[in-house]
């Protein structure tokens, strides 16, 4: 699926993509090389899947190197970026937690790098930032000048804090004229690509229901987010990066369409057929009550907004888990549900 946008064009030369093995990171690295452009992913592959690019594996234009970006950036990272991306972290909370450490150095240290050699290379700069700098927010929707309700001791501290350094990292270079940076805050996004196991609502959501397993509620489910479609966000980063105007500060990219958590329940149950039973469980601690983006600042600088409806994009996303599962390339390995075996 694509958005019915047209995409920016880039004055691309040569891209360098961290985190572009990653459910977002390779959807931009397919628009990138669609453009024309060469592209090196830099991925430790500790979320990301090389999975995501294997389409991509015949490609001239594509050089995947495994390393870290908190590590010094590896001599085998040749030659001069027009455009540097950095997508590098993990980015659901059961994946940050794991590694707390990692998670914040990752934005930090491998922050710092990445600008390092974008302002040695001349190249342009693109962070992506997320709705989580926001925390549990009291302002609705959420603005770019809103500074957040986070928490800096809390479980969801290393992400959360980790991205509000990074943005102060990318900010600073751009102040004292080192680096031309853009920073995008990221809302929820879903689509093909995503890690069945991530622990986001999204793929817990579809995959629990297409399994049949009991689908998870936290809390009583009126907790609200606002999805957008995968491709819609990637035209949005794109335009960011290509905006040439005055230094914009941190911009908004999401779906403004807000529903609860029980709201995407029953449309994943109407789409699947599932028979799934629901079972609840606690409210993670500092989990955001409500989430939604006021993307007044995208839609006036970058002509951008969101176009895939939810019903398509969560028709495409079903779509995706499915053959996953049917195939066993999931990372968990369990039988289609009936009720999808017989809908097939």
């Amino acid at each position: 699926m694509s958005s019915e946008m047209a995409m920016s064009k880039l004055p691309l030369k040569r891209a360098l993509v961290a985190g572009g093995a990653g459910f977002i990171g390779s959807h931009l690295v397919d628009r990138l090389l669609a453009q024309g452009a060469e592209v090196v992913v830099l991925d430790n592959l500790q979320t990301g899947r090389e999975a995501n690019l294997r389409h991509l594996a015949a490609d001239p234009q594509l050089t995947m190197i495994e390393a870290d970006i908190c590590d010094p950036l590896p001599a085998s990272l040749k030659g001069q970026f027009s455009h540097i991306f950095n997508a590098a972290c993990a980015a659901s909370p059961p994946h940050y937690q794991a590694d707390p450490e990692h998670t914040m150095l990752t934005n930090v240290l491998g922050t710092r790098n990445l600008l390092r050699r974008a302002e040695g290379d001349g190249a342009r700069f693109l962070q992506t930032s997320t709705s989580e700098v926001y925390g549990d927010p009291e302002v609705h929707p959420q603005t770019e000048d809103y500074r957040g309700w986070v928490s800096c001791t809390g479980p969801r501290a290393c992400y959360d804090e980790g991205k509000r350094a990074a943005e102060t990292l990318a900010f600073d270079f751009a102040r004292l004229g080192r680096a031309d940076v853009r920073v995008v805050r990221i809302f929820n996004t879903y689509g093909p690509r995503m890690d069945p196991d991530d622990g986001r609502v999204v793929s817990n959501v579809i995959c629990q229901a297409l399994t049949g397993d009991p689908i998870t509620v936290y809390g009583d489910g009126s907790q609200t987010r606002s999805f957008c479609y995968v491709d819609d966000l990637v035209e949005g980063i794109l335009r960011l990066m290509a905006y040439d105007g005055q230094q914009p500060g941190p911009v908004n990219l999401g779906n403004p369409i807000e529903l609860t958590v029980c709201d995407l329940i029953d449309r994943v149950v109407a789409l699947t057929g599932s028979k799934s039973p629901l079972v609840t469980r606690p409210l993670p601690e500092d989990d955001p009550r409500r989430r939604k983006p006021d993307i007044s600042l995208a839609q006036r600088l970058l002509r951008w907004e969101p176009k895939v409806s939810l019903q398509k994009g969560l028709e495409a996303t079903t779509a995706y888990f499915a053959e996953e599962l049917h195939s066993g390339q999931s990372r968990f390995n369990k039988l289609l549900s009936p009720a999808l075996a017989a809908a097939e």
